[in-house]
């Protein structure tokens, strides 16, 4: 090998380099999407789960709370929350709890991190409570690590 590199030999490393990474990341979002639409989860989403995200965004509680480990460390991981609790097969059940701890908000307890009342409709309740069990159902390949979250 020449121990200068000429400009064509610098011009086909990049072009090459640049070719093979271009080809692994379509490959790799081919993957996903593949994963994504033949997932088990995907056939649950609906109508009331896509407005459950909706309120989830339009509030910000990514601001505050993770969800599969991604947003703020404020307050508790909510991608297992129904699990947590107890209801994720009840949905009915799961609604109440979470309208009922959303309801209660903020505690008042002193030297604790208190969450906002938003005031939220039953029906958006109903949506995030779908949400969230929607979330908890998600292979998310063992995380949270803990049942804590």
């Amino acid at each position: 090998m020449r121990e200068v590199m000429t400009k064509s030999m610098a011009r086909n490393i990049f072009y090459g380099g640049s070719l093979f990474f271009i080809l692994i990341f379509l490959a790799l979002s081919a993957h996903s999407h593949w994963y994504i639409v033949n997932s088990e989860n995907s056939e649950k989403l609906d109508e009331s789960v896509v407005r459950g995200k909706h309120v989830w965004e339009k509030h910000a509680c990514i601001n505050c709370h993770t969800i599969l480990g991604e947003g703020a460390y404020f307050a508790p991981e909510v991608g297992n929350v129904m699990t947590r609790w107890g209801v994720l097969d009840d949905p009915e059940s799961a609604f109440e709890s979470l309208k009922g701890w959303m309801e209660a908000q903020p505690t008042g307890i002193p030297g604790r991190r208190q969450m906002p009342n938003f005031n939220l409709s039953d029906e958006e309740i109903r949506d995030l409570t779908n949400f969230l069990i929607w979330t908890d159902n998600i292979d998310a390949q063992d995380w949270p690590p803990n049942e804590a979250g």
